[in-house]
């Protein structure tokens, strides 16, 4: 069973238009405060992140942020986290929040949110970590995304081995189930081919 004390979550800096995206990210607030565990995120006070960070505040979690300098004026950075961190890049938010984070959560986002997921999935790959990484499929929000995932590997471009690397999940038990008995491994670094990465 992992132990898992810190969870980096990825998603939206905004709420979208589906009412169930806010209530699945205050669900998950209010699991995390169950089981004691902190999160780590992009320090913003809107959207889905702001929902989360909120919800686990207000049950007295902890709750750090990392957010780049650029991002930080008064309606962005959210004042009241347990710890907020500001970096100079983008990469220096990513670093950090991988580093400080025991496994990784993605609700509903747009490219922000993909963008760190994908890295996070690459860095798994490259066995730069071995970290649970996780997708909330809320109301099947990512069906589309793991469709051409399974397509990319349908071509060739992606090992049948590392769609392991992360798992779907469509509701809050079942991701913590999978959090917790999660055991994806990449394939070595020397099996890997210039065309397979």
């Amino acid at each position: 069973m992992n132990q898992i004390s810190k969870i980096c979550v990825f998603c939206g800096s905004s709420s979208g238009n589906n009412g169930h995206y806010r209530k699945s990210a205050v669900e998950l607030g209010n699991k995390m405060a169950e089981e004691n565990m902190g999160l780590v995120y992009g320090g913003s006070n809107i959207g889905l992140m702001g929902t989360v960070a909120n919800t686990l505040l207000q049950k007295k979690g902890k709750v750090i942020g990392v957010i780049p300098e650029v991002l930080k004026r008064p309606e962005v950075a959210h004042n009241q986290l347990s710890e907020l961190h500001v970096v100079e890049t983008m990469h220096e938010r990513k670093a950090m929040m991988a580093e400080l984070s025991d496994a990784f959560l993605i609700l509903p986002g747009g490219f922000g949110t993909l963008d760190e997921t994908f890295e996070a999935i690459t860095w798994a790959q490259l066995g730069i970590h071995s970290k649970p990484i996780g997708f909330l499929n809320i109301d099947g929000y990512f069906d589309p995304l793991y469709e051409f995932i399974k397509h990319a590997y349908a071509n060739g471009f992606i090992r049948k081995q590392n769609l392991d690397l992360f798992f779907m999940a469509s509701g809050i038990n079942e991701c913590f189930e999978k959090l917790h008995s999660f055991n994806g491994k990449a394939i070595p670094l020397n099996h890997l081919t210039h065309d397979k990465i």
